[in-house]
């Protein structure tokens, strides 16, 4: 099969479209024919030898999800068939023609949408949910603070919170890509410049924000400590601007805060399972019913994997970038 390869740790250059052995599931697995990889920015981390996967993962083939087709099941699974439509995320090895990943953490492709255009769900959309609703606890008519809402999570945390009638505010570095999120259904718009905290405080008449999805990581720390509001939740899933900053305790405990941070990748399987599960009850509904659409910038076919991350870090991306197999 083909698959996208890191010959060496580096720029975009050491991606190499190449011919590599076929993955052969096990009992409990599903051989899938992967229609679209989603590009994340780990993948970019991974590519510069940043960001190892989890044992078990191929280390030289980047990709943490996946839609596509199942061509093989293992003999133990009796929930999926050959032919049906899945989607879902994985510890690596998804930028390649097919991908094996356990059958108790594929979740079926919504009814209408294409393959590929699935391929922009799983880990933007997982990752909000399980962030702001099941370890956030957002609530209705809480306020919901996205930094980098143009980005694939953001895009995806955006659409999720306005579903439960969520007050959302999101910031961008530009006014092109507030826009675009406006017409997602964004009303307060904040450009994130030097002064982004004292327009949060004014939306919310001085309060802050209730749950802060924070995107951006330590450069925007000291204002979102400005802007948490009492009792407020602050959880980090990215942290491009700087993984350190200094935190002013004394005011998270006034305002008896919390911080926390989350990834999905290293999770033991277990936990991948019941978030798969739960996402499929709770979100996937969503999209059949148009409440919820995936957010689509652009797609690469798998050969130009180089063009695809050179695109991704001068973010010029609004919501996912896919490979195309």
């Amino acid at each position: 099969m083909k698959a996208v390869v890191i010959t060496q740790p580096g720029g975009v250059e050491v991606l190499e479209l190449r011919d590599v052995e076929r993955p052969t599931p096990g009992g409990t697995d599903i051989l899938v024919r992967v229609a679209s990889s989603g590009l994340n920015r780990a993948d970019l981390l991974q590519r510069r030898g940043l960001y190892p996967p989890p044992r078990g993962y191929p280390e030289d083939i980047p990709g943490l999800e996946y839609s596509g087709v199942i061509e093989t099941i293992g003999e133990e699974v009796d929930t999926l068939a050959v032919g049906q439509a899945v989607m879902g995320i994985t510890g690596g090895g998804a930028y390649a023609e097919y991908v094996v990943v356990p059958a108790a953490t594929a979740v079926r492709i919504p009814h209408g949408l294409d393959p590929v255009e699935a391929g922009a769900i799983p880990e933007v959309f997982m990752t909000a949910y399980d962030a702001v609703f099941l370890q956030e606890g957002l609530c209705m008519d809480e306020s919901l603070l996205v930094h980098a809402v143009g980005s694939g999570v953001g895009t995806a945390t955006l659409q999720l919170a306005l579903r439960v009638g969520a007050v959302v505010i999101g910031t961008s570095r530009t006014e092109a890509k507030l826009a675009a999120a406006a017409a997602l259904g964004l009303e307060h718009k904040v450009l994130g410049d030097e002064v982004w905290p004292n327009r949060v405080l004014e939306i919310t008449d001085g309060l802050g924000v209730n749950v802060i999805l924070d995107l951006v990581g330590g450069a925007y720390l000291k204002g979102n400590q400005k802007v948490l509001a009492s009792r407020g939740r602050h959880i980090v899933v990215g942290v491009p601007a700087g993984a350190k900053a200094e935190i002013d305790l004394r005011s998270l405990m006034v305002r008896r805060g919390s911080i926390r941070g989350t990834t999905l990748r290293d999770r033991p399987h277990n936990e991948k399972v019941d978030l798969a599960r739960a996402f499929e009850l709770e979100v996937l509904p969503g999209f059949e019913m148009g409440e919820l659409k995936s957010v689509v910038d652009c797609a690469f076919p798998a050969g130009e994997a180089q063009a695809a991350h050179r695109y991704m870090e001068e973010n010029r991306n609004f919501g996912k970038i896919l490979l195309t197999w």
